[in-house]
């Protein structure tokens, strides 16, 4: 049997109970409620797709001078390359000049982090502003939006700096093609416009079906198998560092030292014939050794006429064939050159 004392201490820890349980939920009340993601932000969230716009060749990416918001990739026009072109599920040739490149429906952060693999080197905005403003410098301008991201799309192992040969403890696994990388909301409306330094461009929409495009500078000829010396991205890689004035040098670990005898970083008096102008001299003696002939309604009936009607289609036959090496059949190489990037892009 319980004691008064006893039933009076349970009704006050009972009671201290409901005054606990009582202030909990008051407090809980008192809290304002997590706010949940909305229906806009999350369809948007789930239909965001990252697209990677890759540029292969020698490239430097530099701000924009007029425009904090883009950037530019600037690469020379030069022999030792073919014409630069773009593609996704459709292609289009560019002629040297200045173009614009859309991007719809950005959903990122645009802060254009770069990846540590991608040169980084002193540019000075005018020397920019003169490769933009000076249509005799054969060049392309691709001006963007800035990207989430700058990242490597190929790299390999050299050595840069701006004494030469440059220095072992330069080496590393630069990035030798760039692919930048942005957030959209829908794989539509990307496009490409501008100017090229002669001649008409009309806007070109790319049709993207897989998530990459590429801006491509193939080089002209296939390398020579017994050189050693990279001397195709050497002369690369030289050609790009002078368009904006930078006193760089490329060299690959792999070579001799005795390709620094011969390489085209370095001043010469005069430069070895490459592979193309072999070519095309091989095709001037064929047709030199075919002969001119005489218009065949001016040759004699008989044996003579046909010879001359032979030589003629002989002539006519390498002449097509040229067209189609030049324009289908001649390889492509590999580009072992780094890209270079401002600081501050």
């Amino acid at each position: 049997m319980k004691t008064p004392r006893q039933s009076r201490s349970s009704l006050v820890t009972l009671a201290g109970a409901v005054a606990a349980t009582l202030s909990l939920v008051a407090c809980q009340q008192s809290q304002p409620p997590a706010t949940a993601p909305s229906a806009a932000e999350s369809k948007a969230a789930a239909a965001a797709k990252d697209v990677f716009v890759v540029f292969e060749g020698p490239w430097v990416i530099v701000p924009d001078p007029k425009d904090a918001n883009s950037v530019l990739l600037l690469a020379p026009k030069t022999k030792a390359h073919r014409d630069l072109y773009v593609t996704a599920s459709n292609n289009s040739a560019l002629a040297a000049g200045t173009y614009d490149f859309s991007v719809p429906g950005r959903t990122g952060s645009a802060t254009g982090a770069f990846d540590e693999s991608i040169l980084r080197a002193k540019i000075d905005p005018k020397n920019v502003q003169r490769v933009l403003d000076d249509k005799s410098v054969s060049r392309y301008a691709i001006r963007l939006p800035k990207p989430d991201a700058y990242l490597p799309a190929s790299r390999h192992r050299s050595r840069v700096s701006a004494t030469y040969p440059p220095e072992p403890a330069t080496e590393k696994e630069y990035a030798t093609g760039v692919s930048l990388r942005y957030s959209v909301s829908s794989l539509n409306g990307f496009s490409l416009a501008g100017a090229p330094d002669s001649g008409a461009f009309n806007p070109f929409l790319l049709q993207v079906e897989t998530p990459t495009i590429r801006f491509v500078i193939d080089p002209a000829h296939e390398p020579d198998p017994a050189d050693k010396c990279n001397t195709h991205s050497r002369q690369s890689f030289h050609d790009a560092a002078t368009l904006l004035a930078l006193n760089l040098y490329v060299d690959f670990p792999e070579s001799p030292s005795s390709c620094h005898d011969t390489d085209p970083q370095k001043a010469r008096a005069t430069k070895a014939e490459g592979p193309v102008g072999g070519f095309e001299r091989m095709v001037g003696s064929l047709e030199q050794d075919l002969g001119d002939t005489k218009d065949a309604s001016l040759a004699p009936i008989g044996a003579e006429r046909v010879a001359t009607f032979a030589l003629r289609g002989a002539k006519t036959l390498v002449r097509h064939l040229t067209a189609a090496l030049y324009l289908f059949g001649r390889p492509s190489g590999v580009c072992y050159a780094p890209i270079i990037a401002a600081d501050g892009s």
